[in-house]
Formats: structure tokens, sequence, C-alpha cells
């Protein structure tokens, strides 16, 4: 018999639809592709946007979500899981039910609070769950400096309380997380600083610049792209550079097609050969 064939790395990831591909399921499904794996998709919600922002977010049945996972875990061995926005406590949980029998397959979660546009995507009852059930179960945790500190700041709790990103880190940590990467795209810095935590402090960190407009899909992007290179065997520090250079070629190469923000190109390098002729 001839040889098989060698396989591509298997990433699982949770995620609601985009219909714009900008962000969710299908931006998963791109950035993981791109990176060389093969991408597994649960659909975990129904979700109404576009460029702009959201008009709707409609849950699946928490059954089905985990059906769908359990069905596909059965038959094709995951190297790496992505979750992204679930859209309801029920499903959250069903979500950690699912991976808690995975326990040696790394976890990547996005913690999706809000669109770009400030559509809040998560209650506070569905933090308090992510909390709970996901994050102790996650290799690398990605908020955005917001998400950070929302995840952080407990709603019942001093409301004098304001801590830096650093601190915000640490209790995320407490909570249960391996590593924390917190992105700066949202600070006023003159470059977009990310951060990377473990219980030992500040693991790397590192500054990009900072490019004009607002963009779609940026958080979905680079923890696929992280769920990627953990699949392809890379440690953690490196998984999360080659995540943020994934990510940045993608944003610098983006595009906006229709009236809302710019869509990041997660195959910028098969236009780039195409320019160059080395396509074909």
């Amino acid at each position: 018999m001839p040889d098989q064939p060698s396989q591509p790395p298997f990433v699982l990831t949770f995620a609601a639809t985009d219909p714009s591909s900008g962000a969710g399921l299908q931006a998963d499904v791109l950035t993981i592709a791109s990176m060389g794996c093969h991408p597994l998709s649960v659909v975990t919600a129904i979700t109404v946007q576009d460029t702009v922002g959201v008009e709707l977010v409609q849950p699946l049945d928490a059954d089905l979500v985990a059906e769908q996972a359990r069905t596909i875990l059965e038959d094709v061995p995951v190297h790496a899981f992505k979750i992204g926005l679930v859209g309801s406590v029920e499903v959250m949980a069903a979500i950690a039910e699912v991976i808690a029998d995975y326990p040696d397959v790394p976890v990547v979660l996005d913690p999706v609070l809000a669109s770009g546009r400030g559509d809040d995507l998560s209650s506070e009852d569905m933090i308090s769950a992510m909390r709970e059930l996901l994050i102790p179960q996650t290799t690398v945790l990605t908020p955005n400096s917001l998400e950070a500190r929302r995840l952080a700041i407990d709603e019942d709790g001093d409301e004098n309380d304001d801590p830096d990103l650093e601190e915000c880190a640490l209790r995320l940590l407490g909570m249960g997380a391996e590593f924390v990467l917190i992105t700066g795209t949202h600070e006023h810095t003159p470059q977009v600083i990310n951060t990377l935590f473990s219980d030992e402090g500040i693991i790397s960190s590192l500054s990009w610049t900072r490019l004009s407009g607002s963009y779609h899909g940026s958080g979905c992007t680079l923890a696929s792209a992280l769920a990627s290179a953990l699949a392809h065997g890379l440690d953690i520090p490196d998984a999360v550079k080659e995540a943020q250079e994934f990510t940045w070629q993608a944003l610098n190469a983006g595009f906006r097609p229709g009236m809302g923000q710019h869509l990041p190109d997660r195959l910028f390098w098969a236009r780039q050969q195409e320019e160059t002729g080395e396509a074909g």
C-alpha cells in the first residue's frame, strides 16, 4: 500500500457565526487553515451582524452544541481547542464539560465580551460562568485590555477597585488560567503592546506598529492563530509570538469591504505571492 500523506494538525473552534467572515466561526476557520491546520468547527450561536456591528445573537441549544463537539471528537484527534463567543451560560457549561474530558489538549479562550462597535455580547451571569467554568481550564486567555479589566473586577466588589493590567493578569491567573496574553489595542500608547503573563510574572512583552483604522475580528484572528501554533507543537512563548506576527500581517493587509470596520486578510501571504508572481 502507498504511504499515507501526512496530516495537518486539527484545531476545534467553538464560536458563533459571522456572515461577514470578519470575526467568529468563519474568521476562525480562515485563520486556522491559513496557519496550516485543519479546522473543525462547532457552532455555538447564530448572529445577525455586518462590518458595522452586531444586531442579534441567537444561542443554540446547549445539548446540540455538546453533540456537535462530541461527535467530531469521537472521530478526529484534536490538537488544540479555541473558544470564542458562546452565547449563553448553558452553552458555556456544555463546552466546559466537553473540554474537561480532554485535559491534555491546550485551550485558547478569547473572552468575547463586546463587539468592535461596543455591542454588549456577554451578561454578568456569563462573565461569572466564564470565571468559574472556562478560565480554570484555559491554557492561554487572550483578553484585550478592556476585557481583562472587566473579567478581573467583581461587579459586587469595591467600586474604587481600579487594577492596572498586571494586577488584572494576576487575578485572571488566580482564577486558573495558565497564561494570560493581554493585548493593548485599546490602550492609548504609540505602539500596541501585548504582554504575556504567567505565575512567574511577565514572560514576554512585544510591541507592534499601531495601524490606522478599526478592525473587526482581530481578537478572533489572534486566538485562532495561537491555537494553531500550539497545535503545531510550539511552546507557549513561541506560539504567542508566531500568532502575533500572523495577526499583525493580516491586519496590515486588511481591507474595508463595507460601511464599517476593516477586516483582517488572513490570506495575506497568498496575495503577496500573487503580486510577486510566485503563485503557480
